[in-house]
C-alpha cells in the first residue's frame, strides 16, 4: 500500500546525508548562444522516413563496431543464458488465494502469465498453470504485444484488467479478462490504446481516465477527466466525477479496500509530489484537508495514514517532513488533527515504504541507505511497534501481502548476495523460501561505503564494490552509476548483469547516492530540484573526484552511466567536466532541456527541473542543459548514447539530436536506437541481453 504519489512516479518515469544545502548552487559559465533556431529539430519526427534512415544507418554502423569488441560475443551468450535460465527467481504476486507470476524465457519470448497456490509455490518446482500466453496472443492477433501488468478485482480476483503495449511504450490497450475461464471478456471493459488511468471500483464499475478526444488530456498527455464507467453502458456515457486543469499532470481515482469497508478516493496531481485528494461519498467530493505535498498512505484499522514531505504545523504542533502519521479517519473527517507519529526521520534515516497485512502495518526505512523493517499493530486503540530482523545490511522490500492473513514476503539483496525471498507467517520470523542462483563468483570482492564532499560542502555517500585482487593503483577500470531525481533511491542490490559483465572481470563498480534521490527523505530530493539542480551534477562530480583522489581509478579508466534522469545526469556531467571521464553511457536520456516540456510527457517534469519558457531558463536551466552546452572547441569522451524509437515517455529526439550535433562538431560518438522497448529500452529478454552486452563491450573498449 504505497502512497499514491509514489505510484504515479513509477508510472510516469521509467531499470548518505549529514546536511542538505538548500541554497542555490553556483552555476558554471553560461553557454554560447548563436540563435534560437535549432537545426536538428527534424530529428524529433519519431517515425519520419528521413529520420529513420539516419537512425538506422548510424545505429547499425555503431552496433557493428561494438559487436567487434572481443568482450561482446561471450558476454552476449552468457547474458542470454542467465536471462533465459529456468533457475532464475520467479517473483510471487499474491492475489486472493493464488500466486501469480509473469515469466519470460527462450521459449516464451513475450512471456506467459501463470499462477499456482501458495503451498505449491513454496515447493522447489511449482506446478504452474498458464493463464495467458502472450506469444500465442501476439501471433494470433499479429501484434507485437508487450506485457504491462494486470489489475485484479478485489477480493476474489476472478476478473482482471490486462494492460498490453504495442512495442513497449507507456500507452496501452486495456482488456477485461476472465481468470476462471482464462479468456478475454468480449463485451467487457475494453479500452483503445492510450495512457489511461483505470482501476476497479467494483465488479460492475470502473474508475476511468483515458483519451476521450479533444480536451480530455492534460498538456503532459495524461487524463484530465475522472469518470465512472458502468458495465453494459457505452464508455462515452460514463459519468463525469471530476475535471482537472489542462496544465495538471494528471487526475484519477481509486478504491481503498479494507476488511472494515471501502473508501473511494479522487485525486488531482498538478505536478510531481503535489496533489489534492477527496473522499467520494454519496456522489459528493469531500476534500481531505492535508498539505498539498503530503502522501495519503491509505486506511488501516480505520486509521488514516499520512506521510509528510515538508514540515506541517497544525493545531499548534509541528510534524516533521518524512514523518508517518496516524489518526482515526472519522476523527480526521470531523476536524480532528491530533496525530500519532509512527515514524519520525533522523539525520540519515528516512521512510522507504508502507504496506499492510490483515493485522499489521509494515514500514521499511533506510538507515544510511540500508534497509530496516518494522511491524506495527493497532490493538484497542493503541499502536505497538517491533523491529523485524533482516538477514543483512542490504536492501529489503515487502510484498505479497493480503488482508486475508498476516503472511508476507521479504525480498532481500545486497551487492554480493543473490536476491532471496523470505516468507513471514507470524509477522516477525523470516523463513527463507527461495533464492536466485549465484550468477557470478564473489570470491575476494569487497564492498565499502565512502563519502565525497560536494562543492557546497555537503557529504555525499557512495558504495564501492572492488574486485578480487584490487589495489589502489589508479588504473582500475571503474564504472560510476547514478540517478539523483524524483526521490528515487539508489540502493545496494545483486545484479547478475553487473556482476558477470563487470565485477567478475576485474571492474570496479561505484553507486552514488547524490541529492535528487530519496535516500535521506524529501529534503535530499528537494535539494536538487529546479534552481538547485546544479547540486545534482556537483555531487556526481565530487564522487568521481573522490574515486580519483583515493587512487581507485583515474580519468583514463573512469566511466559514468545513467538512464532517463540518469541520462540527463551523465549528459550534464560530461559536458561540464569532460576531463574526468573516458567513457559515458547515456541511456534513454533527457538532454535538450530547452524543449523537453514540449516533447511527450516532458511537461509533467517541470516541477523537478523548471519551466524553460519562463525566467527559469535564463536563471539556471541554460547553465546545465547538456544539449545547449556542447562546444565545438572542447574535447569530449566518446559517449555511447542509447534510446528507443518506441519510448513514449522520454522522446528519442533528445539522444538523436545530441548525437547529430556532436557528430557535426567532429566529436566521436556511439549510438544505438532500438526500434521497440519503450522507456525500458528492451521489449524482451533477447533485446535486454543484447543491450547490456554492447553496453559493457563499450565500457571495456574504452576503459581497460
Amino acid at each position: 500500500m504505497r502512497p499514491l504519489i509514489y505510484l504515479l512516479l513509477v508510472l510516469t518515469l521509467l531499470v548518505g546525508f549529514s546536511g542538505c544545502a538548500s541554497t542555490k548552487a553556483p552555476a558554471p559559465k553560461a553557454p554560447e548562444v548563436s540563435g534560437d533556431v535549432d537545426p536538428y529539430l527534424w530529428l524529433e519526427d519519431i517515425d519520419g522516413e528521413e529520420v529513420l534512415a539516419w537512425v538506422n544507418e548510424k545505429s547499425n554502423q555503431d552496433r557493428a563496431r561494438l559487436e567487434a569488441v572481443p568482450e561482446f560475443e561471450p558476454l552476449h551468450a552468457k547474458l542470454l543464458e542467465v536471462y533465459n535460465s529456468q533457475d532464475k527467481l520467479a517473483f510471487p504476486n499474491v492475489l486472493g488465494e493464488a500466486v501469480y507470476n509473469f515469466w519470460q524465457d527462450a521459449e516464451h519470448e513475450r512471456g506467459i502469465w501463470r499462477r499456482t497456490t501458495m503451498d505449491d509455490y513454496l515447493n522447489e518446482e511449482p506446478n504452474w498453470e498458464t493463464v495467458l500466453d502472450l506469444d500465442a496472443l501476439a501471433e494470433a492477433e499479429d501484434e507485437n504485444w508487450v506485457w504491462k501488468g494486470a489489475g485484479g478485482l478485489y477480493p476474489d480476483y476472478d476478473r482482471f484488467l490486462i494492460n498490453l503495449s504495442r512495442g513497449g511504450g507507456d500507452a496501452v490497450v486495456i482488456r477485461e479478462f476472465d481468470a476462471v475461464k482464462k479468456e478475454f471478456v468480449a463485451d467487457g471493459f475494453n479500452l483503445a490504446e492510450a495512457k489511461s488511468r483505470v482501476s476497479w471500483k467494483d465488479e460492475n464499475t470502473l474508475w476511468l481516465g483515458t483519451d476521450f478526444g479533444e480536451g480530455s488530456l492534460t498538456t503532459s498527455g495524461y487524463p484530465r477527466l475522472v469518470k465512472m464507467w458502468t458495465r453494459g453502458t457505452e464508455m462515452t456515457d460514463a459519468k463525469l466525477v471530476f475535471e482537472g486543469e489542462d496544465t495538471d499532470m494528471s487526475v484519477g481515482a481509486y478504491t481503498i479496500h479494507t476488511t472494515e469497508g471501502h473508501h473511494d478516493i479522487v485525486y488531482r496531481t498538478p505536478e510531481f509530489f503535489k496533489g489534492d485528494y477527496w473522499l467520494y461519498q454519496n456522489d459528493e467530493l469531500i476534500a481531505l484537508d492535508i498539505p498539498d505535498d503530503a502522501n495519503p498512505g491509505g486506511v488501516f484499522k480505520k486509521q488514516f495514514l499520512l506521510s509528510l514531505r515538508s514540515n506541517w504545523t497544525v493545531n499548534g504542533k509541528t510534524y516533521p517532513a518524512d514523518a508517518l502519521l496516524s489518526i482515526s479517519l472519522s476523527d480526521f473527517m470531523a476536524g480532528g488533527r491530533d496525530f500519532e507519529v509512527l515514524f519520525s526521520p533522523e539525520d540519515r534515516i528516512a521512510q522507504d515504504g508502507i504496506t499492510t497485512t490483515l493485522n499489521h502495518l509494515l514500514v521499511t526505512t533506510m538507515d544510511n541507505v540500508k534497509s530496516r523493517l518494522y511491524r506495527f499493530t493497532f490493538t484497542d486503540g493503541v499502536w505497538s511497534k517491533e523491529e523485524v530482523a533482516l538477514p543483512g545490511l542490504g536492501t529489503a522490500g515487502v510484498f505479497g501481502t493480503t488482508d486475508v492473513n498476516d503472511y508476507f514476503f521479504v525480498n532481500y539483496t545486497d551487492f554480493l548476495t543473490p536476491t532471496s525471498l523470505y516468507l513471514v507467517r507470524d509477522g516477525k520470523t523470516l523463513e527463507k523460501a527461495k533464492s536466485s542462483p549465484r550468477w557470478f563468483d564473489t570470491t575476494g570482492i569487497e564492498v565499502a561505503q565512502h563519502e565525497a564532499v560536494s562543492k557546497d560542502g555537503t557529504k555525499i555517500p557512495y558504495f564501492l564494490v572492488m574486485p578480487k585482487g584490487f589495489k589502489a593503483t589508479g588504473d582500475n577500470p571503474t564504472m560510476l552509476y547514478g540517478y539523483g531525481g524524483f526521490e528515487i533511491s539508489m540502493k545496494p542490490r545483486y545484479s547478475s548483469t553487473v556482476g558477470l559483465s563487470w565485477m567478475e572481470k576485474g571492474g570496479v563498480y561505484a553507486l552514488a547516492n547524490i541529492r535528487g534521490g530519496g535516500e535521506f527523505g524529501p529534503k535530499w530530493h528537494q535539494a536538487a530540484m529546479q534552481e538547485n539542480h546544479q547540486n545534482n551534477f556537483d555531487d556526481f562530480i565530487a564522487v568521481a573526484e573522490d574515486l580519483i583522489a583515493r587512487k581507485i581509478t583515474s580519468p583514463k579508466h573512469l566511466g559514468i552511466a545513467g538512464g532517463s534522469q540518469g541520462g540527463l545526469l551523465v549528459g550534464g556531467t560530461f559536458t561540464q567536466r569532460p576531463d574526468l571521464f573516458e567513457a559515458v553511457v547515456c541511456q534513454v536520456p533527457l538532454l535538450d532541456m530547452k524543449r523537453y516540456n514540449k516533447l511527450l510527457a516532458g511537461a509533467s517534469w517541470m516541477a523537478e527541473y523548471g519551466n524553460p519558457d519562463t525566467e527559469d531558463w535564463d536563471n539556471y536551466m541554460k547553465y546545465w542543459s547538456p544539449y545547449q552546452n556542447l562546444k565545438a572547441d572542447v574535447d569530449y569522451p566518446n559517449v555511447f548514447f542509447f534510446t528507443s524509437t518506441r519510448d513514449d515517455r522520454v522522446h528519442p529526439g533528445h539522444a538523436r539530436k545530441m548525437v547529430k550535433k556532436m557528430e557535426d562538431m567532429g566529436k566521436p560518438v556511439f549510438y544505438y536506437e532500438n526500434t521497440e522497448g519503450g522507456h525500458g529500452g528492451a521489449a524482451n529478454l533477447t533485446q535486454r541481453a543484447y543491450m547490456w552486452a554492447i553496453t559493457y563491450a563499450y565500457l571495456w573498449k574504452m576503459l581497460r
